[in-house]
């Protein structure tokens, strides 16, 4: 009986720690997988269009891998602002406040080297 016992502890100690590393597993590649083209970008024109875009864009433009790159600092505090306070974007709520999601996939892309 108490055999039975100790192996049911240690099955389950097995599977709690299988979990845990596949999660570790898991998070670090989706950490390395987040990209300038593949997530910022989009980001960038669905909420800093038309103003940081040329054409139409009267402000600092953040249409290029470079320009945001050099301002992702700025950008990060800026997006995290209390929406009443001055210096938040998107500007006047034009467009809607990034999302906890969006601001974390700035974070993770800065925090992974910023890969284009």
């Amino acid at each position: 009986m108490k055999s039975r016992y100790l192996l049911l502890v240690a099955a389950f100690g097995l599977i709690v720690y299988q979990s845990c590393t596949s999660t570790k597993k898991a998070s670090s590649t989706s950490l390395a997988a987040v990209s300038y083209d593949k997530d910022i970008k989009p980001i960038m024109i669905a909420s800093c269009t038309p103003c940081h875009f040329p054409d139409e864009g009267k402000k600092k433009y953040l249409d290029t891998y470079n320009a945001v790159a050099s301002n992702i600092d700025d950008i990060i505090a800026r997006v995290k602002k209390p929406q009443d306070e001055k210096g938040f974007m998107p500007f006047q709520l034009k467009k809607p406040a990034l999302t906890a999601e969006q601001i974390m996939t700035l974070e993770t892309w800065k925090a992974t080297g910023m890969a284009q």
